[in-house]
C-alpha cells in the first residue's frame, strides 16, 4: 500500500496548472470516492484501535502510529451509511491532515490515484440537496467503462465531530477602524459550504458583506463583470479569500488569471486552504496571493482584515 504515494513529494508541479491528483477508494460498496493526494500523509492495514469512551459516535477509536495517537474516522457512517465492519480484510486507513490536525479515515478498498485537471471536476448537482457530503463529481473511464467519482466534502466531515469556535478575541479588535468595516464587501471563494460558513461568520461579526463563490471559475467571471461595468475592482472589494482546490479552476489558477488581468491586479488575495503551510507557503509567492491562512483560524481572518483595511484608509 506504501506504494500508492511513493511519491507525493514530486506532485506539487502539477498545482497552480489547474490539475490534481485523486486518490480513489470505496467504502464496503461498488461507489467510487475520492479526496485529493495531496490531504494524504499515507494508506495503511487498519492497527489496533483503542475504544475513547464518550467520543463522537463517528469515531471508531485511537490508533497509535509511531507513537502519536491518531483519532480514526468511520468516514462510512460519517457520510450517511451503516457503519463499517473493522472485521472485513479490505478495511484501510487514509491518514490525512486537514486544517492543522491530523486524523485517519476508514475506508474500504484503497484503489489507485489518478490524474486530472480541475475543469473535470463539477460541482454535486443541485438535486442532492443541501445535506450531501459532497463538494464535487467527476468521471474516470477504466477498461471502457466510464464511473462515477465522488470528492468527499472532508471539511464537513470535521465540522460535525469538531466544534468550530468563530468567536473573535476582544483584544485584537483595533476600535479605531471598525467602524470602517462596515459594509465593504469580501468575497469569498470556497467549494465547501461549511469552510465558506466559518469564515461568513468570522467576517460578518465585523460587520463586512459577504460574497460568496463556490469555485475560481465563478469568482472570475464575477470579477470580470465588475470590470467590464467600468467599476474600480479595489472600490468594490476589500478583499478575496479563497480555498486552493475547487472545480472548475482552483486557487491557484483563479489568482493567476487576476494578476494577469490589468482591471484587477491589485486585488488583495489571501489564500486559505486546509492543505499543508509549507507548500502553500511556496505557492504564494509563486501565484502572487498576499497572504496565506491555514484552516481555520478566525483570529487570524480578523487580523488580516484589519491589516488590509488599514493600507486603504
Amino acid at each position: 500500500m506504501s506504494g500508492v504515494l511513493n511519491s507525493v513529494d514530486q506532485r506539487t508541479n502539477l498545482v497552480g496548472e489547474n490539475r490534481l491528483e485523486l486518490l480513489l477508494f470505496s467504502l464496503n460498496s461498488r461507489q467510487l470516492f475520492a479526496i485529493n493526494v495531496f490531504k494524504v500523509r499515507e494508506v495503511i492495514k487498519v492497527p489496533h484501535l483503542t475504544k475513547m469512551p464518550g467520543s463522537h459516535r463517528n469515531i471508531t477509536g485511537v490508533a497509535t502510529l509511531r507513537g502519536v495517537p491518531v483519532p480514526i474516522i468511520d468516514l462510512r457512517q460519517a457520510i450517511g451509511f451503516p457503519p463499517s465492519r473493522l472485521e472485513k480484510p479490505e478495511q484501510n486507513l487514509i491518514i490525512t491532515e486537514y486544517n492543522r490536525t491530523t486524523q485517519g479515515f476508514l475506508v474500504g478498498q484503497v484503489r489507485n490515484i489518478v490524474n486530472t485537471a480541475w475543469t473535470e471536476i463539477e460541482p454535486p448537482p443541485k438535486s442532492a440537496g443541501r445535506s450531501n457530503y459532497l463538494t464535487a463529481i467527476t468521471q474516470i473511464k477504466e477498461q471502457n467503462q466510464t464511473n462515477i467519482v465522488e470528492i468527499i466534502d472532508v471539511e464537513k466531515v470535521l465540522a460535525e465531530i469538531i466544534e468550530y469556535d468563530v468567536s473573535i478575541s476582544e483584544e485584537l479588535l483595533d476600535h479605531n477602524i471598525l467602524g470602517e468595516m462596515v459594509g465593504r464587501n469580501v468575497l469569498i471563494v470556497d467549494d465547501s459550504s461549511t469552510a465558506r460558513n466559518q469564515i461568513k461568520d468570522t467576517l460578518s461579526q465585523l460587520g463586512l458583506n459577504i460574497i460568496e463563490c463556490r469555485d475560481g471559475l465563478e469568482a472570475l467571471n464575477f470579477l470580470k463583470s465588475l470590470c467590464d461595468a467600468g467599476k474600480n475592482i479595489n472600490d468594490e472589494l476589500l478583499m478575496m479569500i479563497t480555498d486552493a482546490e475547487m472545480p472548475e479552476m482552483d486557487g491557484y489558477r483563479l489568482t493567476h488569471e487576476v494578476r494577469n488581468d490589468p482591471r484587477m491586479k491589485d486585488l488583495f488575495i489571501t489564500l486559505n486552504t486546509s492543505l499543508s503551510g509549507s507548500f502553500n507557503e511556496a505557492m504564494v509567492q509563486k501565484v502572487g496571493c498576499n497572504r496565506f491562512i491555514s484552516k481555520f483560524q478566525p483570529d487570524l481572518l480578523v487580523q488580516v482584515a484589519q491589516e488590509r483595511l488599514r493600507e486603504v484608509l
